[in-house]
Order: structure tokens, then C-alpha cells, then sequence
């Protein structure tokens, strides 16, 4: 029972740890997972409490699995883990059955589970806390009183730290398809399939076929094309279709054109400014924006605006801003995919992601000369 409770003491603590971890360095993906669930449940007037909701339990999930890992507490530390297990092996119960939302998040954007996965992984986690409880009689502490509170205040800090740096700026890990050093044209757009088709002719005295395309048709060749016989067509594929991962992300302007390929596929550096929705964006952004737009605009590189807002709110936001560069139109999920900042600057070359920035870090464009544009200059 000893070995017994030790592995499921580490596995436990490890999960809980992780879990809260991954969260607690993008609270603001976990604040769009709360609110999908208030949606479901009629519960939207606590949206406004969802950033804090999702601060506290990450630090929550995360300091309880600090605690059973290191040993610190074990009788509170056991009882926490068994208790949030049956609260979430419930609600994952009723995901599983009912499907209200399609992810119920539980690792964040780091590792993505259907609901019946995530159903079966609480499952196995109940039992091996199941096994905690009935064993907390052979249950000891670590460490003193006193090393035990430094330990939580450690863990504490590492977490809560993690998840203030990650609200004021960019998570400290991303986890996002739109992440650094990702070629977005490969996430967003599917890859068409290349194939040649492929004429088959039998011979009529021998029976021997051939294949043709139909440019090499032997059909000025009299004598040979009154010998043959059409028999199939075929299709050699050299490329095959495939479905881009994200099959939801489509950039449209004002009257409806669709410019995804277009922007994604664009050679050279570019700029999309992504703000999901215009009226919670920090207008105050704007005045540095705006230096950096007219920069931009002396050297030839594109800047664009992309936000879930409709066209009327753009052009009342634009005056308003006094932004000097187009808004293009995307659904405001997948901008919350795209960079967790309101607004948020994302530099790209080639289609590839570069660099990404909260409003608060966007640097001045001598620092971004400096640091990518100087081999255009040369």
C-alpha cells in the first residue's frame, strides 16, 4: 500500500500541477472556457468574474498538486485532491453525455481532449485519489510547520506571478496555433490536391494498353490511333487534399470578399493588429500604433486590422482612433486564438509568425528595424 499510495500521491500531484500550470500561464484562454460554460448554464452574469474565477482555480489546482507532490499537508492536500475530482469527474459526466461544450479545457490549449476523453482520464484520477483517502492514516508530512508554509507561499507565488505576467503581457508559453516560428498558411489553408489524369487505350489486335495524358494522344499518329481502343480513365495523385487544421479562420473585407489567401500568403514582413472586439480594445494603444502604422507605411510594409467587430463599429472606431490602415473581418473566436491581447500585434514574413505583442510590449519601429527589417535595408 505504501508503493501504492506513493505513485498515485506523484501522479496525482504532477497532474494537478500541470493542469494548473498550463491554465495559470493563459488565464485569459481559461476566461473564454468559463464563459462558454456560463453560456451554457444561464449563468452570464458571471462573466464579469470569470478572470478572476480562472486566477483562483488555477492557482487552486495548481498549489493543491504542489502540496501533494512535496508532501506538504497531506491530510488537506488529499482531501482537496479527492473533492475536485468528484466535483469534475461530475461535471465532465454530464460534458460527456450532454456535449455542451466541445473541449471542456482542462489542460488548456496544450493538450486538447473530447469529452469522453477527458470523462475516462477523471475516472482513472478518482480512483488513484480514491486510493489516497483510504490510505491517509499512513499519511505523513515532509517537512516542519514551518518549511511546509514556505513551500506553499513558493508555489503560490510561482503560480500567481505566472498568471499576472500572462494577463498584463503575452502567456509566458504559448500554446496557440498562431505561436512563433508557425507558418499560419499551413495551419489555415488546406493544401489542394495535385493529380494527373491519365487516358488508358488497348491495343485492339494485342491487348496491350498504354497510358496517355492529353497532350501525348498518339491521335496524329493515324496508323496508331485507328489500332487502339479507349479503355479507363485514371487519376495518378501526386499531392493528396489535405484539410487544414484550422478550418474556421476566414479574413473577409466589408463587402464580403474573401482575402485569406491573400494576407496569409503574402512574401515579405506584414502586420495584422488583431482586436477580437473594438469596443473593449485599449483605444490608448492607438497613439503608438499610429506612429508605427506611418512608419510602416514609408517602408512599404503592409499593416492590417483584423477584429470580430462589424462594419458599422469599425468605421466609428477608426475615426474615433484616427487609424490610418484597413480592418478586415474575422469571427471573434478564432482572433481569441490568434494572440490573447486586445488589442495584440502579430509581425509576420512569408506567412510565418515572426513575433507577437500585447498592446503594452508593441515596440517602436526603430527597435523592429533594428532587430528584423535591417537586412531589407542592405
Amino acid at each position: 500500500m505504501k508503493y501504492i499510495r506513493t505513485f498515485s500521491r506523484i501522479l496525482l500531484g504532477l497532474t494537478f500541477m500541470f493542469s494548473g500550470f498550463v491554465k495559470g500561464v493563459d488565464p485569459l484562454g481559461s476566461v473564454y472556457k468559463f464563459n462558454e460554460y456560463f453560456d451554457v448554464f444561464h449563468l452570464t452574469w458571471l462573466s464579469p468574474f470569470a478572470l478572476s474565477f480562472a486566477v483562483i482555480l488555477c492557482a487552486l489546482e495548481f498549489i493543491i498538486g504542489f502540496m501533494l507532490f512535496f508532501g506538504i499537508k497531506p491530510k488537506f492536500s488529499t482531501w482537496a485532491v479527492f473533492l475536485f475530482m468528484v466535483f469534475f469527474t461530475g461535471l465532465t459526466l454530464y460534458s460527456y453525455v450532454y456535449n455542451p461544450v466541445s473541449d471542456c479545457g482542462c489542460f488548456g490549449d496544450a493538450i486538447k481532449l473530447t469529452n469522453g476523453e477527458t470523462f475516462l482520464k477523471n475516472l482513472i484520477l478518482l480512483l488513484f485519489a480514491s486510493i489516497l483517502i483510504s490510505s491517509l492514516k499512513i499519511a505523513k508530512p515532509f517537512f516542519s510547520p514551518k518549511n511546509e508554509i514556505r513551500f506553499i507561499i513558493l508555489g503560490v507565488g510561482i503560480i500567481l506571478i505566472s498568471s499576472i505576467y500572462s494577463i498584463r503581457h503575452l502567456p509566458i508559453i504559448d500554446f496557440l496555433p498562431w505561436k512563433k516560428g508557425n507558418k499560419i498558411s499551413e495551419q489555415v489553408l488546406s493544401t489542394p490536391e495535385i493529380s494527373e489524369i491519365m487516358l488508358v487505350y488497348k491495343d485492339k489486335k494485342t491487348g496491350e494498353l498504354f497510358e496517355y495524358t492529353a497532350k501525348t494522344l498518339p491521335y496524329q499518329d493515324s496508323v496508331k490511333w485507328n489500332s487502339i481502343e479507349f479503355v479507363e480513365q485514371k487519376k495518378n495523385i501526386t499531392t493528396p487534399y489535405k484539410e487544414a487544421p484550422i478550418h474556421d479562420f476566414v479574413i473577409t473585407d466589408v463587402e464580403g470578399e474573401i482575402l485569406t489567401e491573400k494576407i496569409l500568403t503574402y512574401e515579405g514582413y506584414q502586420f495584422l493588429l488583431v482586436a477580437y472586439d473594438l469596443n473593449k480594445t485599449n483605444q490608448k494603444a492607438f497613439n503608438h500604433i499610429n506612429n508605427l502604422v506611418t512608419s510602416c507605411d514609408s517602408n512599404a510594409i503592409p499593416f492590417v486590422g483584423l477584429t470580430g467587430s462589424v462594419p458599422e463599429t469599425i468605421d466609428v472606431f477608426r475615426h474615433d482612433v484616427q487609424a490610418m490602415f484597413p480592418f478586415y473581418m474575422v469571427d471573434e473566436t478564432a482572433l481569441k486564438s490568434m494572440i490573447r491581447a486586445n488589442p495584440g500585434l502579430i509581425l509576420l514574413k512569408n506567412g510565418v509568425v515572426i513575433d507577437k505583442w500585447a498592446w503594452r510590449d508593441i515596440p517602436s519601429y526603430q527597435e523592429l528595424e533594428k532587430k528584423y527589417f535591417y537586412q531589407k535595408q542592405e
